[in-house]
This record gives structure tokens, C-alpha cells and sequence, in this order.
């Protein structure tokens, strides 16, 4: 048994989602949103913090993170218990956070994504975006998404991630998952290489960079289906950073791509509940109909708002429209409720009358960046 498994045997009694380890600083862990100091706990430092944190990790990587300062990595306590370490470097030295995995697959219906999500797993090609800041839950949402398919259709289904977070065992469908770097260099490779390898469906972790963007959208043309994530907290801004990571003499032609191609976005955050411990996930749902396509291919995104607010009968939600059930529930308060908002005017009323002043300095949430 590793040292540091007394650690997450700790985090996992307290319902806690991660452990914050860093030299210079006691053990730490975040339980519902809030971060907190291991009680009882010694200052972390020097070679015994440096083997804890070699301990479970394979010799070559931890070599090439003490190189580097990076280092993403999944590790496994028991069959239970999985852990996506992040390993890295800070101003008192060697640092590390881990995110409990849930080794459960939850369902698209126990973890509150709204029903018409699902059509996304009927279609047989095309680019589907999960998005959201951080910790927002994507990777389960995905997750529960895959396994959703997984156990209603025969599909040859590629993942490519850094680390793999969720472990699918085959069900109807036949699930590959390759890590990066340790399977394949990069996502781009892992893309690349999914197009000769008799794929239906490929999700790509991560689509930061121009050669995985351009990629996904040439094998969601080409008649894959991929599901792809980006760190942005709407439907507009999703299709605004695609268009926008190409120069600007491709980006007509990038326009017309996605146009094609693109057949919905699902954007998520976690709003911290009132109502009992946790937090619980809102969403913004757009497929792509055919006003949808002529704006984006127009490059007038802007217009966007109009089409998923008057698209309820196919299924689409404004982000707003979800924080606003969630508010009228007494699910979340009013505050969590304005800080999400894209538009704040509408929740502003329901502020207290000392928080009132929170709109006055600026439009936009912190999120919004």
C-alpha cells in the first residue's frame, strides 16, 4: 500500500472530489466546492514529499515531470477508487492535485443532463461539443453519454484522452481507449490515426489546438461521429473559439466546415445547491437545425440567441432558461444564480439588497472569460 493512500482513503470518507498536496503547505481537500486543510496534518517538504509522490508514479514520468514541471496521469488505489493526478511545479516546490474518478458510470437521467441529450448518441456522423470551464462535469456527462451508447447500439467507439478518466467495459458496442502521451503522442496522432481504424465514433478529450480542430471536423465530414470538448460556458462562444483558432484566410472556409458539420453543443457549469450539500449541473442545449448552419456559416453568431431560445420544441435551452428552473426550485440562491447568468439583468431582482451593488461594476460574470 502507497503512503499517500491514507490520503485518498481520507478524501473518499468525506465525500471530498480532490486532494491538494503541495511542499510548504499541509495536506488539503475539497469537499462541495470548498477547500480545507486535512486536520492533524504536517506541513508537507523535501525528499519524503518527493517519494510520496514517486511512489505512484511510473520512473520515467515522474523523471520527465521533474524535467518539465507537468505531469497528467491516471492511478488506481483499488478497482474502486480512481484518481487523475496532476502533478506539477510552484514557487515552494513540487506540487500535486487529484480528482476522484468515479469508478460507477453515471446515467444521463441520475446525473440531471436533460433527455433530448441522448439523440446526440443516435446520430452516425457529425461533431458534437460538450463544453464548460473546469471541473464542470464534462468528462461524466461524456461519460454517461458513451455508455448510453455503449449499451444500445453496436459501435466501434475510440477514446482519445489525457488520462482516462472513466474505464468502459464493452457492452453492445466495442470501446477502445488510448492515453496520451502513453498510447499516442498527442490527440491530433490519436484523431489521425482513429480515421484507418474502422471507428463509428471517436471523442477527443481535448480539441485546444488548430491541427486536432481541423482534424475532428474532417473526420466528422468524412462520416464519423465526434465528440469533442472545449473550455467555453455557451453555444455561442463554442462556435465563435472554433472559427476563430484558424487564420483569418481560412476561416470562411471553416465556417462553411462547421456549418456541415456541426450537429449540436451541449454547454455545462455546477451551480453549488441550497438546498442540500452538492452541486447540480444546468445546461445549454443547441442542435444544429438549418437556421442554425445559415448563421454560422453567415459568421453572425450574435443571432444564435434568437434561434436556441425560440428552439424549446426541438429540444433547445438557454443556458439562463436552466439556471432560472433551478433558481424557481430553490435548488441554487439567488447570488449562484446571477454569478452564472450570461445575462444578469434578469436575476439582478432577486439579489439581497446588500448584494445588489454586484452588477454595478460590470455586465459579465467571471465566468464569461
Amino acid at each position: 500500500m502507497a503512503q499517500i493512500d491514507e490520503y485518498f482513503r481520507y478524501l473518499i470518507e468525506t465525500k471530498g472530489s480532490d486532494l491538494h498536496l503541495s511542499e510548504g503547505q499541509p495536506p488539503k481537500i475539497r469537499v462541495h466546492g470548498a477547500v480545507s486543510p486535512i486536520p492533524g496534518q504536517d506541513v508537507l517538504q523535501g525528499e519524503s514529499f518527493k517519494n510520496l509522490l514517486a511512489e505512484i508514479c511510473e520512473p520515467k514520468a515522474f523523471q520527465r515531470y521533474l524535467e518539465t514541471g507537468d505531469l497528467d496521469f491516471a492511478y488506481e488505489m483499488d478497482e474502486d477508487s480512481r484518481f487523475r493526478c496532476n502533478y506539477l511545479k510552484q514557487q515552494n516546490g513540487l506540487g500535486a492535485v487529484f480528482r476522484l474518478i468515479p469508478t460507477e458510470i453515471a446515467s444521463l437521467e441520475s446525473l440531471g443532463v436533460p433527455e433530448k441529450v441522448k439523440e446526440f448518441g443516435h446520430m452516425r456522423s457529425g461533431l458534437v461539443l460538450v463544453t464548460g470551464p473546469t471541473g464542470s462535469g464534462k468528462s461524466t456527462t461524456l461519460a454517461a453519454l458513451l455508455d448510453y451508447i455503449n449499451i444500445n447500439f453496436n459501435r466501434h467507439i475510440i477514446t482519445i484522452e489525457e488520462p482516462i478518466e472513466f474505464v468502459h467495459r464493452n457492452k453492445k458496442s466495442i470501446i477502445t481507449q488510448r492515453e496520451v502521451p502513453i498510447q499516442t503522442p498527442s490527440f491530433s496522432d490519436g484523431l489521425r490515426a482513429s480515421l484507418r481504424e474502422d471507428s463509428d465514433i471517436v471523442l477527443v478529450g481535448e480539441m485546444r489546438d488548430l491541427e486536432t480542430i481541423s482534424l475532428a471536423l474532417t473526420a466528422a465530414e468524412t462520416g464519423l461521429l465526434v465528440f469533442g470538448t472545449l473550455h467555453t460556458n455557451n453555444a455561442r462562444k463554442t462556435v465563435d473559439r472554433i472559427i476563430d483558432v484558424f487564420p483569418a484566410n481560412q476561416q470562411s472556409q471553416v465556417r462553411t466546415m462547421l456549418a456541415a458539420s456541426l450537429r449540436g453543443v451541449v454547454a455545462q457549469l455546477l451551480c453549488k445547491r441550497v438546498d442540500r450539500p452538492g452541486r447540480t449541473a444546468v445546461h445549454e442545449i443547441m442542435f444544429a437545425t438549418p437556421a442554425v448552419s445559415a448563421i454560422i456559416r453567415e459568421g453572425a453568431t450574435q443571432k444564435l440567441y434568437d434561434v436556441i431560445t425560440g428552439g424549446k420544441n426541438e429540444g433547445m435551452q438557454f443556458m439562463d432558461e436552466s439556471i432560472w428552473s433551478k433558481l424557481r426550485e430553490g435548488m441554487i440562491s439567488p447570488q449562484e444564480a446571477y454569478m452564472k447568468a450570461i445575462d444578469k439583468t434578469r436575476f439582478k431582482k432577486f439579489l439581497p439588497a446588500e448584494l445588489s451593488h454586484l452588477g454595478d461594476a460590470s455586465g459579465e460574470s467571471p465566468m464569461e472569460h
